[in-house]
């Protein structure tokens, strides 16, 4: 052990100029150290997670885990808007989507929000340990290629928000994207809202400038998370998803551009 000290060491130090030098092996270093150490948060605690198998509270300390990994990479993260959480109610939970660090986001609003989980692809749960503790807190898991499956899902979740108050978090935009707008909305996330009847609770989080994949960016940064107000859907038909749509995008838009300015 001895003799290896110092390779040890010379190891460490090519570590640590290349991250103060190259702004490339820093972008994928913290994108390393992130995915690790959330991995590691996840999963830690499925020991406990097993006393209450498939409970939104398990999620609770894996969270608190991730926040602590988001402190580590200088992210820091304000929440306004608190007095609009809709309370004892179901609800669906939309946000925009930028990044894989948007996990940062949903540790941010497990512990504000009561009863939170997450509908995600079914292959996500063979990538164990991480898809069984996923599972262990409670998350959805749907099989997007198979329509009937994916149906049974979708009734399955407004079941689970109408009699549990869930509050089930999307990402209405389908994909990742950091842009200046807001992609246009898939319909997923509207067909659980009026098939439930509950409630949407827009969440509009603003642009990450710390994160810049082109130029290999990825600086410590602030950023806002705004609760706005809920948009009901008592009443409406599937005829109304449109509608529906445009109505939602345009506030979460809105607040989108008007958060941007400011920051």
């Amino acid at each position: 052990m001895t003799n290896e000290l110092p390779l040890i060491a010379i190891i460490i130090g090519i570590i640590y100029i290349m991250f103060k030098k190259s702004k490339v092996f820093r972008y994928y270093a913290k994108f390393l150290f992130f995915l690790i150490f959330s991995m590691i948060s996840a999963t830690i605690f499925m020991p406990i997670m097993f006393l209450r198998p498939h409970d939104y509270r398990n999620a609770l300390l894996p969270a608190w885990g991730a926040r602590q990994v988001a402190k580590a990479l200088g992210l820091k993260y304000k929440m306004q808007g608190k007095k609009n959480i809709v309370q004892d109610e179901g609800t669906i939970i939309l946000i925009n989507h930028q990044s894989f660090l948007d996990l940062i986001v949903l540790a941010e609003i497990w512990p504000v929000f009561e009863r939170c989980t997450v509908i995600s692809k079914r292959e996500i749960f063979y990538l164990w340990p991480f898809g069984l503790a996923a599972w262990l807190w409670g998350t959805v898991f749907i099989n997007r290629s198979n329509k009937k499956d994916a149906q049974k899902a979708v009734n399955l979740v407004a079941h689970t928000i109408n009699t549990k108050k869930a509050k089930i978090c999307m990402f209405p935009e389908g994909t990742r994207h950091g842009g200046s707008t807001l992609l246009p909305f898939k319909k997923g996330a509207f067909h659980i809202a009026i098939n439930s009847q509950a409630p949407i609770q827009p969440i509009v989080v603003t642009r990450y400038s710390f994160l810049d994949h082109k130029t290999f960016q990825f600086n410590t940064g602030s950023n806002v998370i705004s609760i706005l107000p809920a948009i009901p859907t008592a009443g409406l038909k599937v005829d109304d998803i449109n509608s529906l749509i445009d109505k939602t995008y345009a506030a979460m838009s809105k607040e989108y551009e008007i958060l941007n300015k400011e920051t």
